[in-house]
C-alpha cells in the first residue's frame, strides 16, 4: 500500500545511503542523492512525499535543503527526517526547523527503518483518505498494513475516525479522536481487551470512516499504551505456548515507543550506523 509513496533518500556517505536505500526499498519508491544540490534538482523534476537527509554534508546541509523546498510552492508539500548526532539536534536544530522527526547518529538500521516506515505508513493513509470513494471510507487489505501499522499511522497523523476490522467473520471496531483510542468493540468484549485480541492480525480488511464518531469511552489505556501492553501479552502468550493472551492486571508504565522496541535477540543481527 505505500509503494505509491515517494521518498528522497540524501547522504553523502555511500554505506549508509545503500543500506538505507536497501532496507526500504520494498516500503516506497525511492530516489537517492549523495549531496543538497543533487537531491534539489531531483525534488524539483518529482517532488518527494518524504525527504530523509543528512544533516552535515559538504555545501548546502540538510536544513539548508530542506528550507529551499519548503520555500518552492511546488515542493513544499513533504514530510520530513534529519539525520544528525545527539549534539547537533540539541545544539544546532531546533523545532523551527520544521522537520517532522530526528534520526540520532549513530543508529542501527532496523530501528531508523521502523521509524522512516511509521512515516510513509501515514503517507500511505493520507493519500488514500484523499483518493477514497464517494462514500468517503478508505478500504485495504491487512496484509498490505497490519492492525499495529495502522494504528500507529492514525495516532501520528491524529485521526479521527471509525476503524472497522474484518477477518475470518470475526469483527472489531475500534474509534479514534485525535489519534487516541477512545472505545473499542470485538463481539461481546469492549474497550482495551477488544484491541488486544486483534492486535496480532495480518490478514484480513480494513476501513477507515473518517466521518464515523462515537460518544462511547471504553478505553482505559491510550493508542501507546494500548500497542505496548497489547505487544506484551503477546510476547507472554507465545513464551508460554501460543494460547490466547490474556489482558493483564495492571498496564505496563513508562513505555517506550513501539517503534524503538526492539528484541534484545536481534541487537547481534543489527547494524549500527554512523558518519
Amino acid at each position: 500500500m505505500a509503494d505509491n509513496v515517494k521518498l528522497l533518500l540524501v547522504d553523502d556517505n555511500p554505506m549508509i545511503l545503500g543500506m538505507l536505500q536497501q532496507a526500504l526499498s520494498s516500503l516506497a519508491s525511492i530516489t537517492t542523492a549523495t549531496d543538497s544540490a543533487d537531491a534539489l534538482l531531483k525534488a524539483v523534476d518529482d517532488a518527494p512525499d518524504l525527504l530523509v537527509c543528512d544533516f552535515r554534508m559538504p555545501g548546502m546541509d540538510g536544513r539548508q535543503l530542506l528550507e529551499k523546498l519548503k520555500s518552492r510552492p511546488a515542493t513544499a508539500n513533504f514530510s520530513s527526517v534529519l539525520m544528525a548526532s545527539k549534539s547537533d539536534i540539541a545544539e544546532r536544530l531546533s523545532p523551527q526547523d520544521a522537520a517532522d522527526d530526528y534520526l540520532e547518529k549513530p543508529f542501527f538500521l532496523k530501528d531508523a527503518t521502523r521509524r522512516i516506515k511509521r512515516m510513509i505508513d501515514r503517507i500511505a493513509l493520507e493519500k488514500m483518505a484523499k483518493t477514497a470513494p464517494s462514500d468517503g471510507v478508505v478500504r485495504g487489505n491487512l496484509s498490505q498494513m497490519n492492525v499495529i501499522d495502522l494504528m500507529q499511522s492514525l495516532e501520528m497523523g491524529r485521526k479521527s475516525c471509525q476503524l472497522s476490522l474484518s477477518n475470518d467473520g470475526d469483527k472489531c471496531e475500534v474509534f479514534f479522536v485525535e489519534g487516541q483510542v477512545k472505545h473499542a468493540t470485538y463481539g461481546s468484549l469492549v474497550g482495551d481487551a477488544a484491541v488486544f485480541k486483534v492486535l496480532r492480525w495480518t490478514g484480513g480488511n480494513f476501513q477507515l470512516d473518517f466521518e464515523g464518531k462515537t460518544d462511547k469511552e471504553t478505553t482505559q489505556l491510550n493508542t501507546q499504551g494500548l500497542l505496548m501492553e497489547g505487544l506484551r501479552l503477546l510476547d507472554e502468550s507465545a513464551r508460554d505456548g501460543g494460547g490466547e493472551p490474556e489482558p493483564a492486571a495492571a498496564p505496563v508504565q513508562a513505555a517506550p515507543t513501539v517503534s524503538n522496541a526492539r528484541p534484545a535477540r536481534e541487537e547481534e543481527e543489527d547494524v549500527l550506523l554512523d558518519g
